[in-house]
């Protein structure tokens, strides 16, 4: 069964920087769909980015420019989410998921895999 797990959220003021993980068990993250969403308090969850198996990547209109998706190589099971300029908008919980159909679509709605999440908080 295909395991995610979740790590380097945290607190951080506007401006700041950090690195999500996750830490895929089971499978290689080089031959899934692999992408980030996230979910802010009485919202919908969104979708951040997404990233294919030949490594074409999509990102989501509010964080373009600032994030960056990536995997880890062959021998290192992870996936990343570098972000940068971060606003208090950006603040949520993140989630890591997998699919392993063709395409690789920003739709948290064909992803069958997720991780439990990590809280990102960014105060003003």
């Amino acid at each position: 069964q295909v395991e995610l797990a979740e790590s380097g959220g945290g607190s951080v003021q506007a401006g700041g920087s950090l690195r999500l993980s996750c830490a895929v068990s089971r499978f290689t993250p080089q031959t899934y769909c692999m992408g980030w969403f996230r979910q802010a308090p009485g919202l919908e969850r969104e979708g951040v980015a997404v990233i294919d198996r030949d490594g074409s990547t999509v990102y989501g209109e509010s964080v373009k420019g600032r994030f960056t998706i990536s995997k880890g190589s062959a021998n290192d099971d992870t996936l990343y989410l570098q972000m940068h300029s971060l606003k208090p908008e950006d603040t949520g919980m993140y989630y890591c998921a997998a699919r392993g159909g063709f395409n690789c679509p920003l739709d948290q709605n064909r992803f069958g895999y997720w991780g439990q999440g990590t809280q990102v908080t960014v105060s003003s």
